[in-house]
């Protein structure tokens, strides 16, 4: 598990899943212009690059933002979520030939260096509404690349899992600096109305997914036993499978399998990916994202691996699960919980 890393965890999934991407990607371009050319032919065909791309990229980047609400919503998705990495990456080339071809159009022509001429040919940056739009999405830019480049293990293990994973949460910064890109873009140069209407129903979109997972998760949760928290009931969570909750900050997966409950950190020690999205595989509870296995009733990898996260107090009364949030050392072992047939 964390003892080498490859250059690249191509199989027959992921092989189909870039495939079909990149089908995709082609077909939408293709008939973007397709269809610009036939019904608006003035435009050059530089300009048609540069609104094919700049939509297909803002539809991608809604579609990341969705995978993960979606797969804690629904397991169906998580296929979507083992490959978003993919799509990422993907992401930031068609967003590169947008800004690419921007900048040799709007920028190119004249004496001045032209990403100098990006960031001072608009000098209205004490106005909201005649803000330069461009250099939001040449920041947003900037953070897709960090995020591409560093998309690989070997930058999660030299940069931590903690500081990679920070880096790849900027992803809602360089979203938030696109939404501003496009909708000062649409003020300042556009008229169509549908363009500002598809990007508050993506905005309205991502909002709603991400709080209706945030419910689900259990944030707020707040009906006490003794000190512990109700989490769910057994008939909540399936075997070998496990309830997701956050409390008191903790984000924690309580897991049923062969006739006991055990509870441990939602976080995998690899690339901090959702451990509550697994299985217990052979005994072990499994991260649906690169395989990392941990032992249930005491959160510790097996041999010869090293990872640990933190367990769980669990009682059970009747039907009632209620868990203790205070989280033990890391690799401690508690024992299970067995449940009364």
């Amino acid at each position: 598990m964390s003892v080498n890393y490859a250059g690249i965890l191509w199989n027959r999934q992921k092989r189909i899943y870039d495939i079909i991407l990149a089908i995709f990607v082609v077909a939408y371009i293709g008939l973007y212009v397709g269809f610009t050319a036939t019904f608006n032919p003035e435009l050059t065909a530089e300009t048609m690059i540069i609104r094919a791309t700049a939509t297909l990229a803002l539809l991608l980047l809604h579609i990341i933002l969705s995978i993960g609400p979606l797969s804690r919503l629904n397991k169906r998705f998580l296929p979507l979520l083992y490959n978003r990495r993919h799509l990422g990456v993907t992401m930031f080339l068609v967003a590169l030939v947008h800004g690419i071809f921007s900048i040799l159009q709007f920028h190119s022509l004249g004496n001045k260096n032209p990403l100098l001429s990006l960031l001072t040919s608009n000098g209205s940056y004490d106005s909201l509404v005649r803000f330069p739009f461009q250099v939001l999405g040449f920041i947003a830019l900037i953070i897709f690349f960090l995020m591409a480049a560093t998309s690989h293990d070997f930058w999660l293990k030299n940069l931590s899992p903690k500081v990679w994973k920070a880096l790849h949460m900027m992803v809602y910064v360089a979203y938030g600096l696109i939404i501003m890109h496009v909708m000062l873009g649409v003020v300042q140069l556009e008229s169509s109305p549908f363009l500002y209407g598809g990007l508050m129903f993506g905005m309205v979109t991502i909002i709603a997914l991400h709080f209706a997972s945030s419910v689900l998760s259990g944030r707020g949760l707040d009906l006490k036993s003794d000190g512990y928290y109700y989490a769910c009931n057994l008939e909540d969570i399936q075997d070998d499978c496990a309830k997701v909750l956050t409390l008191n900050g903790e984000n924690i997966a309580i897991f049923k399998y062969d006739g006991k409950l055990s509870a441990i950190n939602n976080v995998c020690k690899h690339q901090n990916g959702p451990l509550g999205e697994g299985k217990v595989i052979d005994g072990c509870v499994t991260c649906p994202w690169h395989g990392y296995q941990y032992e249930p009733h005491n959160g510790t990898s097996p041999p010869p691996f090293t990872e640990k996260v933190s367990t769980y107090e669990l009682k059970l009364e009747g039907e009632r699960v209620f868990v203790n949030p205070a989280p033990k050392p890391e690799g401690t072992t508690i024992a299970p919980v067995t449940i009364e047939s």
